[in-house]
């Protein structure tokens, strides 16, 4: 079992989500974060005085999925999230070792 945390630009979760749910992906989570990569981000002017923005607003989305399944998210996030430009986000892949249902008890594959 897999854990696929994404990083994405805020109005591309709708896109993203859509393209998970075509594909079979019925459970995700969702968090607003703040941060910055390469960009760095970027200066604002606001009443006439410039200020600099550090952290940039993306959206964090987790989804468990079976080892099976995860080139097939990882091609779907790519695809739905691309926009070509700087801060079009990350995805990060790591090892689940147990999952547990809480409401029925089922474990492992079960309880994704």
């Amino acid at each position: 079992m897999k854990l696929v945390t994404a990083i994405l630009k805020p109005f591309k979760l709708d896109d993203v989500r859509e393209a998970l749910s075509d594909i079979g992906i019925t459970g995700i989570t969702v968090t607003e974060v703040k941060g910055f990569g390469r960009q760095k981000g970027h200066t604002e002017l606001y009443r006439g005085a410039e200020y600099v923005v550090d952290f940039l607003p993306k959206i964090k989305m987790e989804i468990a999925i079976a080892d099976e399944q995860v080139e097939a998210v990882i091609d779907t996030i790519t695809q739905a999230a691309n926009t070509g430009k700087i801060g079009d986000g990350k995805i990060f892949v790591s090892t689940l070792e147990q999952v547990i249902r809480i409401r029925t008890g089922e474990t492992g594959k079960d309880a994704l």
